[in-house]
């Protein structure tokens, strides 16, 4: 049988069981990451309140987002004025709120509301006549959920937020932008200390380790993110932009660059030695810092750990993935590092570019065994390949939406990416940087443990003895 590494799209109509929510999910996740913001859903009640919820659910914290809240008149009578009021109740209701990006969803895009001319028409109106003298920033954010998933809407979100407020003033500063993508608050910090002991100033897009929000003696603070306005206006000031993702926050590196001569590196997203190794060179390349001893030793630290798992215990174990694509991407490259088969991946949304990624072309390049990749994929095709195509894993990689298949078949699991809500506290721990690889590499291993014992399967199984 030849080996080889398939890149297709799924074979059916119709989803069961997605991956991925929707468009103005990712809008709204982008929302959350910037200070003194409020976004209004122009759509129905559930577009805001399911969103919430898993929002909730992953990071056990409460968001404010706005809805517009549309009923049935609205798909016959268009619903601008829900916005209007939206926007009023808003500003009488939150001094603090600067930043209302409104965020269309389906069914406001069909019908076809012109949300750009409502925005000329508040400037001009409301806001000149009863909020004069108050900074108020309203940004069209255009994402309709009949194309596309959470992960481009999340792209096409930054992409607005970044191009709104850009504004080249004076000289270069010697900040760079870190375009962090979809991640969680442990990945933030991650980062964020790589880049302190490289003694790197960086603007991060978006700042969300507030997400992980603490109870206080004087009362309860409501979970937001802490990228001010004057981060997104010094984007365009700064000394070159890395987008992490290629998928979440390359449209705004893309933008920087095309307007504003910020020099912009896509990836690769540091998941593992060899992708976090590559963005250091590049932050290197970019400032001229150099990497300092201490992050030489992290690194030796985070080998030391691989190699006390990977060939015992990991090597030859074959993986599903699925959930954002950059990611998926970066934990097969990370896979192949540690000696593992990742033997099927699966991208849930309708992108036609992931055939012509680079790396999608280098795995089909390289691999030397069976590996099919799945565009426009659902958890269905996961249950599919295990029921009837007799598909065997001894592991996989995901957010919670996929426990199921790895509870009803019996195989390890475990959690990474969005949302994740059966396991306590995994949005405190990164998957990027050194310690990340360690924190992902000793996951692994220990569900594979863990496996061994619910099933009574000897030590030998693992290359114990």
């Amino acid at each position: 049988m030849s080996l080889n590494c398939e890149i297709k799209a799924k074979d059916r109509m119709g989803v069961i069981n997605p991956i991925f929510t929707c468009q103005p999910a990712g809008a709204q996740y982008a929302s959350i990451g910037i200070k003194d913001c409020i976004g209004i859903v122009h759509g129905g009640q559930g577009c805001v309140m399911f969103v919430r919820l898993v929002f909730s659910q992953h990071f056990k914290e409460s968001f404010e987002l706005a809805s517009s809240s549309l009923h049935e008149d609205a798909a016959v009578f268009g619903a601008l004025h829900r916005v209007e009021q939206g926007v009023d109740v808003l500003l009488m209701r939150y001094p603090h709120v600067k930043v209302i990006p409104i965020i269309t969803t389906c069914a406001t895009e069909v019908i076809g509301d012109d949300v750009d001319g409502l925005v000329l028409k508040l400037n001009n109106g409301l806001l000149k006549e009863k909020y004069a003298g108050r900074e108020v920033h309203l940004i069209p954010v255009h994402t309709p959920s009949f194309v596309g998933s959470m992960v481009s809407g999340y792209d096409v979100a930054v992409k607005d937020f970044v191009s709104y407020f850009a504004k080249r003033e004076g000289e270069v500063s010697g900040k760079i932008n870190l375009i962090t993508g979809w991640v969680n608050p442990g990945d933030v910090t991650e980062l964020k200390s790589l880049l302190s002991e490289m003694d790197v100033e960086a603007t991060v897009l978006f700042e969300i380790e507030a997400f992980d929000s603490p109870l206080m003696p004087d009362g309860n603070h409501v979970s937001h993110g802490e990228t001010t306005i004057e981060d997104l206006r010094g984007t365009a000031n700064a000394r070159g932009t890395i987008a992490l993702n290629r998928y979440e926050g390359g449209k705004a590196a893309h933008f920087l660059e095309n307007e504003f001569d910020v020099p912009a590196v896509i990836g690769p997203t540091p998941i593992g030695i060899r992708n976090t190794d590559t963005f250091l060179q590049n932050v290197k390349k970019m400032t001229g810092k150099p990497i300092p001893e201490s992050l030489v030793r992290k690194r030796g630290v985070a080998i030391d750990a691989l190699t006390d798992v990977a060939h015992m215990f990991l090597a030859g174990k074959r993986v599903a993935i699925y959930g954002n694509p950059d990611m998926v991407i970066g934990l097969a490259q990370f896979c192949l590092d540690l000696e593992m088969l990742p033997v099927l991946l699966l991208l849930g949304d309708d992108n036609v570019n992931y055939a012509s990624d680079p790396r999608i072309k280098e795995l089909k390049e390289n691999v030397r065994f069976d590996m099919e990749i799945v565009t426009n994929a659902d958890l269905w095709v996961l249950e599919d390949r295990i029921k009837n195509k007799g598909l065997e894993l001894d592991l996989i990689l995901g957010h919670s939406k996929g426990r199921f298949v790895s509870i009803d078949y019996n195989i390890p699991m475990l959690r990474v990416g969005f949302p994740v809500y059966d396991r306590a506290g995994y949005y405190r721990h990164p998957i990027v940087g050194y310690a990340g690889a360690v924190w992902l590499a000793e996951g692994m291993a220990n569900a594979i443990f863990a496996d061994m014992e619910y099933k009574h399967n000897k030590e030998w199984v693992l290359g114990v003895w």
